[in-house]
């Protein structure tokens, strides 16, 4: 094992790293708490992990990096168009890290990364028609259509702004009734503390209490499936994935979503392909494979 990529997933409130085989096996892995300077997140932090992969990596030649970041990311341009959690509008990331680095840099949209890994070692490994949905903070998808995956100057795969519900909330983005003010964890959790009277701020708790049977949390967990069922019947229409696979913490609770997902789904399909809703397979570890894996395609 003579070369290694250093892997990047830049969050707004962590950092996780890592160095990367070419056959994809994570050798080493670091996470730190993302450094802001003026409201935004520090480029210089991210050169500094890239150096301190380089030091861990021994013996070994770090040859690339890849960053995933989340946002508007022109991936082909390597910019960070609009990554508002992060602080970054017309940031040319990849061109300020490849400099700093003296080494090829691909710089990627969080979730699309991860649906690259999912796509190549994950859950959708051989299906050339896929989509990737990490459910959290927010929602959104990468998509997989004939084998190609769609990127549309980083503009595809925001699903979690179809809106499931014209006379809802208002979401961050300003539209009302988006997908993410009905199905996302923050939603969940902040839906149900409202309506139970609990204070919780997990959407976990709120699946351990639709298994426990209680009502508040079975009306807003069937709402959040009815909203996903909406959006994702919409995708079918248009992508006709063979598999769904979800992600994020979410599908932590495992076939508490799946199962009602999967039957809301069947009772709204006419003529569309029924695809197979799975649960990702690579967990937390889905962007910095990602990651590596444009690294390694940079390097050539």
């Amino acid at each position: 094992m003579d070369r290694l990529v250093a892997a990047i997933d830049v969050g707004g409130t962590s950092i996780k790293a890592a160095l990367v085989a070419e056959d994809l096996r994570v050798v080493h892995t670091h996470r730190t708490a993302t450094r802001r300077v003026d409201g935004s997140v520090d480029v210089a932090q991210i050169v500094e992990l890239i150096a301190a992969l380089r030091a861990e990596a021994g013996a070994a030649r770090v040859c690339g990096v890849g960053v995933a970041a989340p946002g508007i990311i022109d991936e082909e341009h390597g910019v960070a168009r609009a990554a508002v959690n992060l602080g970054w509008r017309e940031l040319p990331l990849r061109a300020l890290l490849s400099e700093a680095a003296g080494m090829p840099v691909a710089l990627g949209h969080d979730v699309r990364t991860g649906g690259l890994a999912e796509f190549t070692v994950g859950a959708a490994t051989g299906v050339r028609n896929a989509m990737f949905m990490p459910i959290g903070t927010g929602i959104a998808a990468a998509v997989l259509v004939d084998g190609h995956r769609l990127d549309a100057d980083g503009y595809a795969g925001e699903i979690g702004h179809v809106v499931v519900d014209p006379q809802g909330t208002v979401c961050g983005c300003g539209i009302r009734g988006c997908l993410e003010t009905v199905a996302s964890a923050a939603h969940i959790a902040r839906r149900y503390a409202e309506a139970g009277d609990r204070p919780v701020t997990r959407a976990a708790d709120v699946a351990q209490a639709v298994r426990a049977g209680e009502p508040a949390a079975v009306a807003v967990w069937e709402r959040a499936v009815d909203g996903l069922a909406t959006a994702l019947t919409t995708a079918m229409t248009l992508l006709a994935p063979e598999i769904v696979a979800i992600g994020g913490g979410l599908a932590e609770s495992g076939d508490t979503l799946l199962v009602p997902l999967r039957a809301a789904l069947v009772g709204r399909t006419t003529f569309q392909r029924m695809p197979k809703i799975v649960r990702a397979s690579l967990g937390d570890n889905a962007g910095c494979i990602g990651s590596a894996i444009m690294a390694w395609r940079a390097v050539g």
